[in-house]
């Protein structure tokens, strides 16, 4: 079940030698993993929203405090007038929960005490441990935070079929999506997830993710959806941010670059960046 890759020799390699490792005792999460359709009847998603069975932007509907809310508002504003909005311009990860909107592929690997998830998209990689430890006394704050995990087994098969995880120690700026609310700038969120595949559809991922921040009312729960790829040798393909991205932030200005690689504005009457710094500027 469990991919038998270089990658995962090389990490089996790592531990402490040789172990017995029954991965019959685990769900079959191997696979190439893309972001499921939306629901039918599900409209106007112009980015991959977190809450994949409903609209982009305030459709949303996400239970934020009225700070927040203003926030979320001049965040889709400034996108609308040719701006990144809160999400910003530059290449950097959108750290969790965002990496799990899933732009680009996911993949999964499991081993007794660490499960790797891999996303392309700003080469994301996620490190849950399921080696029964608690949590550090100091965590080093990042985007896709620190994550502990342990397995289920609800109907009481003598079989793992739930993953639980908790993911703390963040750092931002981090949203849910391109164009939802930011979370709250203080960073205490505590991301809960239970991750399984579907009893009916063995190809179907769910992803129960629960947020719990400074900037909700309450606790969110969105079910995100991932179907396997049914090409047992799936195409891998590399996607690199920096080669392709054309916002360029200057100052508190985020300017775009044309297709012949000159500055241009972003936004009609912005003004050009101070080039003080330029021998001759201005004349």
């Amino acid at each position: 079940m469990i991919k038998r890759g270089l990658f995962v020799i090389a990490l089996a390699a790592s531990t402490c030698g040789a172990f017995a490792f029954d991965d019959a005792q685990y769900p079959d999460f191997n696979g190439r993993w893309t972001r499921a359709p939306a629901p039918p009847g599900v409209t106007g998603q112009l980015i991959p929203p977190f809450d994949a069975t409903k609209p982009s932007g305030l459709a949303q509907d996400t239970p934020v405090t009225p700070e927040y809310r203003a926030l979320w508002e001049a965040s889709i504003a400034d996108q609308y007038a040719g701006g990144p909005g809160a999400r910003g311009a530059t290449c950097r990860g959108g750290g969790i929960p965002h990496a799990m909107n899933l732009f680009d592929p996911m993949d999964v690997t499991v081993l007794p005490e660490t499960t790797y998830i891999l996303i392309d998209r700003y080469n994301v990689q996620r490190r849950i441990f399921t080696d029964g430890r608690d949590w550090p006394k100091d965590i080093d704050p990042s985007l896709n935070g620190y994550s502990i995990g342990r397995w289920l087994d609800p109907e009481g098969s003598g079989h793992y079929s739930v993953l639980e995880v908790e993911t703390r120690g963040f750092r931002g700026p981090r949203v849910y999506d391109a164009m939802s609310a930011p979370l709250h700038r203080d960073n205490q969120s505590i991301i809960k997830e239970r991750i399984y595949l579907d009893r009916a559809d063995r190809n179907l991922l769910h992803d129960e993710v629960t947020v719990i921040d400074h900037s909700l009312t309450r606790p969110w729960t969105v079910d995100k959806r991932a179907r396997r790829d049914p090409n047992p040798r799936p195409v891998w393909v590399e996607d690199d941010c920096p080669e392709s991205n054309v916002w360029i932030e200057i100052g508190k200005e985020t300017y775009y670059l044309s297709s012949d690689r000159e500055l241009m504005p972003a936004k009609k009457g912005q003004a050009p960046p101070d080039l003080k710094y330029f021998k001759g500027a201005g004349k």
